[in-house]
């Protein structure tokens, strides 16, 4: 398992699940925003703000939540966020891809060029480390809808790339290009989907010792800490022993 999934392991173990909880819905928020803002304020006729709204229900933000995030995209006084990334690398040369939504370009660009060199590494030009990523599709099921037998078969049949079903989900990827379409086509055979994103997946991952999985996780977990950081993406890898002490 690569690094960004076990960081968020390891939080979660540390009794961290209402502070996240809390961050999550208002990243959640603003993604809504976000969408309603680009289009309709209908979910029906805006795909975008559909999925956005599935995967905040997926994570059961409150309905009140969902609603006032729709309503702020409208109004004169409504906010206006650009979606930026950014790309450098931690501790031990590795790569870190970080997705942003601000309102001020100047303050979320200074606050992550000041994470990434408090923590010993260094932010780079745009393309610097996401070459070395896959952009994709991730549509995630529970584990209910379906054997991994049926879940292949719909996702081939579907024009998706690849499943993977571990204890807790099916996970099915596929091309950034054709995520709407795979998912469209999930759901006629399978039903609603219990999220849908894009994702940057690492084509390769760096293993690291103890001391350079600390100093990573520090950086992920204060730039996942900023309200205008979405998503932070890495290609480090945890041995299981590693993992086990720094579990304790």
């Amino acid at each position: 398992m690569a690094g960004h999934s076990q960081f968020k392991n390891i939080m979660h173990r540390k009794g961290r699940q209402d502070a996240i909880r809390s961050k999550m819905f208002s990243k959640l928020a603003r993604e809504i925003t976000v969408a309603a803002k680009s289009g309709l304020p209908d979910p029906a006729a805006n795909s975008a703000l559909r999925l956005a709204i599935q995967n905040a229900k997926a994570q059961s933000m409150p309905k009140d939540n969902i609603d006032r995030a729709i309503k702020k995209a409208s109004g004169a006084d409504a906010e206006n966020y650009d979606a930026v990334r950014y790309e450098g690398y931690g501790p031990g040369g590795v790569a870190v891809i970080v997705e942003a939504l601000t309102d001020n370009r100047n303050r979320t660009a200074s606050s992550v060029r000041s994470t990434f060199s408090k923590a010993g590494g260094a932010l780079g030009e745009t393309g610097s480390v996401s070459f070395s990523f896959d952009h994709v599709g991730e549509i995630t099921y529970k584990l209910s809808a379906g054997d991994a037998d049926k879940m292949m078969e719909a996702a081939i049949e579907a024009g998706a790339d690849d499943v993977v079903t571990d204890e807790d989900t099916h996970v099915i990827t596929c091309a950034f290009e054709s995520l709407g379409e795979v998912t469209k086509a999930l759901e006629a055979s399978l039903g609603e989907a219990e999220t849908v994103k894009t994702v940057w997946k690492p084509q390769n991952t760096v293993p690291v010792d103890e001391e350079k999985a600390q100093s990573l996780m520090k950086l992920i977990d204060t730039l996942e800490d900023d309200d205008d950081v979405q998503n932070v993406y890495s290609n480090f890898e945890v041995s299981d022993e590693v993992m086990a002490r720094l579990s304790a």
